[in-house]
């Protein structure tokens, strides 16, 4: 009796006698964009963020307080004690006053040049915390479709467990008829450990990929939504680098933020030079006390005046002229052109990193448009290059390490079908990340080609590449 071991017999068997998560509801499984809201809510690392910029905005205020009014507020309380030589005596009492000043600066350049600095201090800031909340929407697509992709490869690794262990099964009874020899045996059974073994280290990176699924959102799941293979595999738009490159510069959260640390570098900058600059204050101060609080002087010399009390207002003008400071002036000077030097360089650097990046992001995701075509072909024509040899072996022109070297020829193209997918919507996604242009609707634009019945052991394989296999291998003369 001819036995052929079609890659959807694989596949059933892999199903009914491996099923990874048949016992979980429907209602135990989540969506994409879900997880992702969970992230929003949950995700230390932008709880950190948001907590880092709140602190950051501060330098806004603290710099303007810098050029705003400074009202103060005293009082002294002390025990005078008086001795005269005419007429002689001595005396004890408590002395006392209250005062309160108020400054106002007319003329600091430095400190307007610190405002001026801590305003794009602010921007960046804003920026970045932008960035970490663009970068989580990756990290979610990432995280979730690892998860997936681990699935899919348990699932075909599974399949593949279970041809290798029919395969064995089949040469066992062929050598105990007579048909083959143990060598035949031997090379089925040590396929089928070796796939056993993939499939123990598979289903290890189906709990790894959770786990970091749990990490990020600080919840548990037992089940995801899968991506349908009818997802459209398109080029991007406009399929042209220079014109990504370009909305990268334009766009490009980090190389946004970048040009103010240029910024604020440039005006603190000026503010240290400004460091050789007078400064005018405006200065108004009431006090009020007796005499020996005050410091008055008595000029009658009379005991009893010292238990007067006096009022004083004063209202000027203050000037003060920097003019040697032992070198602390210059020295922040050169030290500021050298930081900003250094800030320019490191946008430079981010810039042509983000070049490389779009223009390698670009090409690779034309490159997994024209692979899941590939792969896809490579499965048919693995599936029909193992019903072939199976074929061939049945009546004697191929042998055992044949159809076992097919069989693994056509898990492995699987695999590189469904890793080749999840390339495809990550590079994408990369890609816009790059360009400054990824945000939450393109998370649920993904969500509307997810299935939530996606069962891995059955879905991980487009349902048509059987009968197309089929097809072909009757096509063969």
């Amino acid at each position: 009796m001819l036995r052929k071991l079609s890659l959807a017999l694989a596949v059933s068997c892999a199903s009914n006698g491996m099923a990874w998560a048949a016992d979980v509801p429907l209602s135990a499984k989540t969506d994409l964009v879900s997880v992702y809201q969970e992230a929003v809510n949950n995700n230390a690392d932008l709880a950190a963020a948001i907590a880092q910029y709140g602190a950051q905005k501060e330098v806004v205020p603290q710099a303007r307080a810098g050029l705003l009014p400074n009202l103060s507020g005293g009082a002294n309380v002390s025990e005078v004690r008086t001795s005269l030589d005419q007429p002689s005596g001595t005396t004890n009492r408590d002395a006392h006053s209250y005062q309160a000043t108020l400054a106002q600066p007319l003329f600091r350049a430095d400190r307007w040049f610190q405002f001026q600095a801590a305003k794009e201090v602010n921007e960046q800031a804003a920026l970045q915390l932008s960035a970490t909340e663009q970068n989580l929407i990756l990290q979610t697509a990432d995280s979730y479709f690892n998860v997936l992709r681990s699935q899919d490869n348990l699932a075909s690794t599974k399949a593949e467990e279970a041809a290798f262990k029919r395969q064995l099964d089949q040469s066992n009874e062929r050598f105990d008829v007579g048909l083959s020899d143990k060598t035949d045996v031997l090379n089925s059974q040590a396929s089928y450990d070796t796939a056993r073994a993939n499939r123990i280290v598979a289903q290890r990176q189906v709990d790894d990929a959770f786990e970091a699924l749990i990490t990020l959102t600080n919840r548990q799941y037992n089940s995801i939504w899968g991506i349908r293979h009818d997802l459209p595999i398109l080029p991007p738009v406009p399929n042209d680098a220079k014109a990504w490159v370009e909305t990268a510069g334009r766009q490009n959260l980090n190389l946004l933020a970048s040009n103010y640390a240029v910024s604020a570098a440039e005006q603190t900058l000026k503010q240290r030079r400004s460091g050789h600059l007078p400064t005018v204050d405006a200065i108004a101060k009431y006090e009020k006390g007796d005499n020996d609080a005050l410091g008055f002087s008595n000029p009658n010399n009379l005991p009893q005046a010292y238990g007067g009390n006096v009022e004083q207002t004063t209202v000027g003008l203050q000037l003060n002229i920097p003019i040697y400071s032992g070198g602390l002036i210059n020295s922040q000077v050169r030290q500021s052109y050298a930081q900003l030097d250094q800030t320019e360089q490191q946008r430079e650097s981010l810039r042509r990193s983000i070049v490389e990046n779009t223009r390698d992001l670009h090409r690779a995701v034309n490159t997994d448009v024209e692979q899941v075509q590939a792969r896809k072909q490579s499965i048919i024509s693995n599936q029909s290059a193992v019903e072939a040899t199976e074929i061939g072996y049945q009546v004697g022109t191929r042998n055992i390490v044949d159809v076992l070297d097919a069989q693994r020829s056509l898990y492995t193209s699987v695999r590189d079908y469904n890793n080749t997918r999840y390339d495809y919507i990550l590079d994408n996604l990369r890609l816009k990340q790059q360009a400054g242009t990824l945000n939450p609707g393109d998370l649920q634009t993904l969500a509307r080609w997810l299935n939530p019945n996606y069962n891995p052991d059955k879905d991980f394989l487009p349902p048509d590449l059987a009968k197309a296999a089929e097809e072909q291998l009757k096509a063969r003369p």
